[in-house]
């Protein structure tokens, strides 16, 4: 059974937490502070910690950061409507989503599905090489260590952190089809910054690069019901 970790300080909340979530399949252990969530990730196996950033008498994004850097494992925050900032330093630190209190139970839980989802799939997609240097398809040439597209004329394209992470992972796995939640784990491992989860938006803005006719497009073809295929020859340069 999948196990969560919610770390808050408010009792009620952790009840809530606790039965809805258990009532739906999911392990919830509930703790106060960040002293109880260390000792919980010391004696059990977590599979994920939902982290209130506003504890008593304790930085939240300091208990993310150090969490982060010791687990892999997946980290979602718990946030006021008004922490703003506070959201998108913790998405910055490494955290996989948050939740704007109040929320909606049923919310939390497809968010927590979600996230849990995109790990998952981790194990079966391509791993990444550190010894890639670049890619090279249909005259396209993507370096890897320049972060620089050059088109078949030779001219060089610009691309942004999400796009640049996005092409390089179609590029790892050609001619196979690609979720949406396996292109963004798969960004995410290209280390892209791609905060507003929106591969689709990502897409559109490739082809508008790469493609001859965006609204035709050939490389980066629409599975339907599966995701997104890259339909080329791809050759990877060491």
């Amino acid at each position: 059974m999948t196990h969560v970790l919610a770390v808050d300080d408010d009792p009620a909340l952790r009840t809530l937490l606790t039965d809805y979530l258990g009532g739906h399949g999911l392990r919830v252990t509930a703790v106060a502070s960040g002293r109880e969530m260390d000792e919980v990730l010391e004696r059990e196996a977590v599979d994920l910690v939902l982290l209130d950033l506003r504890l008593p008498g304790e930085d939240g994004l300091q208990i993310a950061r150090a969490l982060r850097e010791r687990a892999t494992l997946p980290i979602v925050l718990l946030t006021g409507q008004d922490e703003e900032a506070d959201r998108v330093m913790g998405l910055e630190l490494g955290a996989d989503d948050y939740v704007t209190k109040p929320f909606s139970p049923r919310e939390l839980l497809a968010r927590l599905r979600a996230v849990l989802r995109r790990y998952q799939v981790q194990a079966t997609l391509p791993e990444r090489d550190s010894t890639r240097r670049a890619f090279r398809f249909a005259g396209w040439e993507l370096n890897l260590r320049t972060r620089r597209l050059r088109s078949p004329a030779g001219e060089p394209v610009e691309l942004s952190n999400g796009e640049f992470s996005l092409l390089a992972a179609l590029c790892a796995a050609p001619g196979r089809a690609l979720s949406r939640d396996q292109l963004l784990t798969m960004s995410r491992l290209h280390e892209a910054e791609v905060y507003d989860r929106t591969i689709d938006v990502q897409i559109l803005r490739l082809r508008r690069k790469i493609e001859q006719d965006p609204s035709h497009p050939k490389l980066i073809v629409t599975q339907r019901g599966a995701g997104y295929l890259f339909d080329t020859t791809v050759e990877t340069l060491y």
